[in-house]
């Protein structure tokens, strides 16, 4: 047998190109866009060996222009949700038995074939099935998943480095064991890289995944799925199927082999699951593994100190980078009256100048909502607002559905700190802003921190540190990440582990060593070299 302890030094984060004007990245991802568009391709669910379709098509769209079609895609139903299971459970004992170093390569190839070869298709599919812009894309199905991939690998050879202590006469040793069973993954729309970091980081650990995109994602998720294959992951390990919720729900949720759930998506869906989960606590041969990243009302807070052009900023990329279609996107600021009128005022006029439409003009920084329910959902409030005399649309309040689901950048100004803006969860390109008394920044980080159920993220812009120091504390629990003078998104793995707590979910922080931990399941073995033959101790004599 060949042994030897295999090094995997902390990487580095992926550069992230620019695609200026003239630029060999620009020109290649154009390229790409128009390769895209001029195939209509049929996605298949990948179950072990197979490539399954069914007669149940479904179109895919672009978001921006709703009158192309791009494929479609097999929907499934319980038949394929149960294949998976098996298909999964079938490659298990393989799977979790492959050396460390093999399997670890697998997901560095991936790294490096999304970094070389697949990097404008993929970023090109998340731009044409989710309405990225070139810079959203890049950040994301690049930079994000190379990251995710590459320092997972990274993070996993830590901790299988962690061994106990050894006193004399034996030795102890700990083996960081797979789950016993399946794990299942739920990834959401509007990130391509944690639709493929959910799957994989419980599969680098040596579980095997069941994994379900959003239906709006399938489009880029069945390139990284690709990806994966090229690269060398066995049949079986990560099955891919398109189902209904509830119909999947039905099935892994009443397994005995379900072994934990890998989830991003809304709060109301995510306390469902973990109530399903108990109420069939019985069923399960382990305790199943519950980890979710859900809902955010994220905040910023500028003190009276702030610098008016860093705040406009963050409030313009905060709230407004890919239609703040983030579960970190600014969507509740508070400016204290010295300042306020100001930065409304210039956060209008920058509003003023953002170009919306498709993502093909890589001039336009605003593209489409996701899909018509979203579209529905956020004119909705805008439309609440506009009717409401406690509130004032300072920017942007119109939209359109005519060619694609265009919402422009809107900005509303209420008197009441309490409004529905204020504390619902929009997932759009929707700003609210409260002004408070410059002399009462004391009262509103109260009210901020009681105002929504929610603790993801949140910043403070100041230039008085005694302000960042009272900030930081009493907004201790307010988010799980939290920005000082920055926009409160765009985490890096490596640098800001993601996740809140409250209604934010677990806050088991993707990007660290600490989400690892949860595909894991330690077992310490003991050896004694020198066992003992009589049952009396000393004291006995």
């Amino acid at each position: 047998m060949q042994t030897g302890t295999f090094s995997y030094p902390l990487p580095q984060n992926e550069p992230i190109l620019s695609y200026a004007p003239g630029s060999a990245e620009r020109k290649a991802l154009l390229a790409a866009i128009q390769q895209l568009k001029q195939k209509v391709i049929d996605v298949p669910m990948y179950i072990g060996n197979q490539k399954i379709t069914t007669q149940h098509k479904v179109a895919i769209r672009p978001p921006h222009e709703i009158k192309h079609t791009l494929g479609y895609y097999s929907m499934g139903d319980a038949s394929h949700v149960q294949m998976a299971i098996d298909s999964a459970l079938k490659a298990k004992k393989e799977w979790e038995n492959m050396s460390w170093e093999n399997r670890a390569h697998i997901f560095l190839k991936a790294a490096d074939l999304i970094a070389t070869k697949y990097r404008y298709v993929l970023n090109a599919a998340t731009m044409l099935g989710q309405s990225k812009n070139a810079y959203q894309a890049e950040i994301d199905s690049a930079c994000e998943l190379i990251d995710f991939l590459r320092f997972n690998v990274h993070f996993l050879s830590n901790i299988y480095a962690q061994q106990p202590i050894s006193a004399p006469g034996m030795h102890n040793r700990s083996e960081w064991r797979a789950l016993e069973g399946f794990v299942l993954a739920v990834t959401p729309f509007n990130f391509t890289a944690i639709g493929g970091n959910l799957p994989a980081s419980a599969a680098i650990c040596g579980n095997v995944v069941v994994w379900k995109p959003a239906n709006t994602q399938i489009y880029s998720a069945q390139v990284f799925m690709q990806i994966l294959q090229e690269a060398g992951l066995p049949d079986g390990v990560i099955n891919l199927i398109y189902v209904d919720g509830s119909v999947l729900g039905n099935v892994c949720f009443s397994h005995p082999q379900f072994a934990g759930i890998h989830f991003t998506g809304s709060s109301k869906v995510f306390n469902q699951i973990w109530q399903t989960i108990g109420h069939q606590i019985h069923r399960y041969k382990s305790y199943p593994r519950i980890v979710g990243e859900t809902g955010g009302k994220d905040f910023v807070l500028a003190h009276p100190s702030a610098h008016i052009d860093t705040v406009v900023t963050a409030l313009a990329r905060g709230a407004f980078e890919y239609q703040g279609q983030k579960c970190s996107a600014a969507s509740r600021a508070y400016l204290p009256s010295n300042i306020a009128p100001t930065v409304i005022d210039k956060l209008a006029k920058a509003i003023a100048t953002m170009k919306i439409g498709t993502v093909e003009d890589f001039g336009n920084f605003i593209n489409a909502v996701i899909d018509a329910p979203a579209y529905e959902r956020i004119v909705a409030y805008i439309d609440a607002a506009k009717a409401n005399s406690e509130c004032k649309i300072v920017a942007g309040g119109t939209y359109s559905n005519k060619e694609g689901y265009f919402i422009a950048p809107t900005v509303i100004v209420t008197k009441d700190p309490h409004y529905a803006t204020m504390e619902e969860e929009i997932f759009g390109p929707v700003l609210t802003i409260y002004v408070y008394a410059e002399d009462k920044f004391d009262e509103t980080l109260t009210l901020i921190d009681t105002t929504s159920p929610y603790a993801l993220t949140g910043a403070i812009l100041s230039q008085d540190r005694y302000a960042i120091e009272k900030a930081t504390q009493a907004l201790r629990h307010a988010a799980g990440n939290f920005y000082i003078n920055d926009k409160p998104t765009g985490a890096v793995v490596g640098q800001q582990p993601f996740g809140g707590a409250r209604a934010s979910g677990t806050n088991d922080k993707a990007g660290s060593m600490l989400n690892l931990y949860r595909w894991l399941s330690a077992r310490t073995i003991k050896e004694t070299f020198h066992p003992p033959t009589h049952y009396a101790y000393p004291f006995m004599q």
